[in-house]
């Protein structure tokens, strides 16, 4: 178990330091969902499933359909030009 628990450290760690470098906004938006998907099993593996469960619903879910929404808008606003 140790072992989980340092990979999913590390992963936690390349996706905090590759999130901001991603070049496109969708990018950056897909590795923070990685991150928070990361940090949710993260807190279920420390016995907190009450963290687990909100990190996941709120990180992951809510946050990153919203993101993605209004990435969606922008594009819109825009006149369909890419980022």
């Amino acid at each position: 178990m140790k072992i989980l628990e340092a990979a999913l450290l590390l992963i936690l760690i390349i996706t905090a330091v590759a999130a901001p470098m991603q070049k496109r906004l969708l990018g950056t938006v897909i590795v923070y969902t990685v991150f928070s998907l990361v940090m949710a099993l993260l807190w279920a593996l420390l016995r907190a499933p009450d963290l687990a469960i909100t990190e996941a619903a709120v990180g992951a879910g809510v946050t990153g359909v919203l993101f993605i929404l209004a990435l969606h808008k922008i594009k819109q606003l825009k006149g369909g030009q890419d980022e």
